[in-house]
């Protein structure tokens, strides 16, 4: 009984003013942690008041309207994410990672009419938050539906050599862009940085025979190559060679051409002298001739060698 009595002494001690007040402190306190919230570096926070966008805010310390009026998103805008194709890398027990092959991902059909498996990954960024969040509502299929898209087109349109060698980058590149313009027709605000291709390979009843095919091409592309070395070793030194033996030629032809050009001059002057006088010019061609004849080192025979006549030689006794 004086139990009961106290609880009522107590009862009575709360007023209605008391009870006011304790409401008015838990408003107070809930509306304080509600009006608050904290925006990591990495993050932008989008703002809806009764479920409608207002605003998009950075890094730091911001208030809102409590009690669910304002609601804050985060978006992680600064953070690279990536999407993975014909493959998944999963973890362990020990925290060893495995990849583990999705094949209905990865088996495409090429422009040559041949199966390829094709693994890659893509990374992106979000770059617009509120199209992020209210832009299309299932995101991460449609990242991947548009993704797988844009490879098996690409893919589709080249032979499997080309997909496997030569056009591997040129498929890289026009992915990156097809995506990207996909995504912002779409409204889904991210934008795609990286798009990378991995392992690229043909079914396994056929890879020994792709194998040695791109084998067959490493050494012809080889040879081609060793081809090339030695054109640009040769053909300079035959070229060389070549104007060094026309300049050779150029220099004989000017000097038989100077040599001709002294003789006729000779010969003209001789022949001025010979019109001049003729008879003198006989006779000093004529002793010029036998000087040259008897003042060599080997004397010329004065008979034929059937002993038929005598060499016509002068007579230079006076008076004949």
């Amino acid at each position: 009984m004086a139990e009961e009595q106290k609880v009522k002494k107590a009862k009575k001690h709360i007023g209605p003013a008391l009870l006011i007040w304790i409401l008015i402190l838990i408003f107070a306190v809930i509306a304080g942690f509600s009006s608050f919230y904290v925006v990591d570096e990495t993050e932008n926070a989008v703002i809806t008041r009764l479920g409608k966008y207002t605003q998009t805010v950075g890094a730091g310390l911001h208030t809102k309207l409590p009690f669910g009026i304002d609601r804050a998103y985060m978006v992680p805008v600064k953070v690279v994410q990536t999407e993975q194709f014909g493959f998944k890398t999963v973890k362990s027990g020990r925290n060893n990672e495995y990849k583990n092959n999705i094949s209905d991902e990865s088996t495409m059909l090429t422009g040559d009419l041949n199966i390829v498996d094709v693994e890659w990954i893509i990374q992106y960024r979000i770059v617009d938050p509120k199209q992020w969040l209210f832009g299309v509502y299932e995101k991460e299929q449609t990242i991947r539906d548009i993704s797988r898209s844009v490879i098996n087109t690409l893919v589709g349109d080249r032979a499997i050599l080309d997909v496997m060698g030569s056009e591997r980058t040129a498929i890289q590149t026009l992915a990156q862009d097809m995506m990207n313009e996909n995504f912002k027709q779409l409204g889904l605000g991210i934008n795609v940085i990286t798009v990378q291709l991995q392992n690229i390979v043909p079914p396994s009843g056929v890879q020994d025979a792709f194998e040695d095919v791109n084998k067959a091409t490493q050494d012809m592309n080889r040879l081609i190559n060793e081809g090339k070395e030695a054109y640009n070793a040769q053909i300079p030194r035959a070229q060389g060679e070549a104007d060094q033996q026309i300049q050779i030629a150029e220099g004989y032809a000017a000097e038989r051409v100077n040599m001709a050009k002294g003789d006729v001059a000779r010969f003209n002057a001789v022949y001025e002298e010979y019109k001049r006088s003729p008879k003198v010019t006989k006779e000093r061609i004529y002793l010029e001739t036998m000087d040259e004849i008897f003042g060599s080192e080997k004397k010329p025979e004065l008979i034929d060698s059937e002993l038929d006549n005598m060499l016509p030689i002068k007579n230079l006794k006076s008076g004949n």
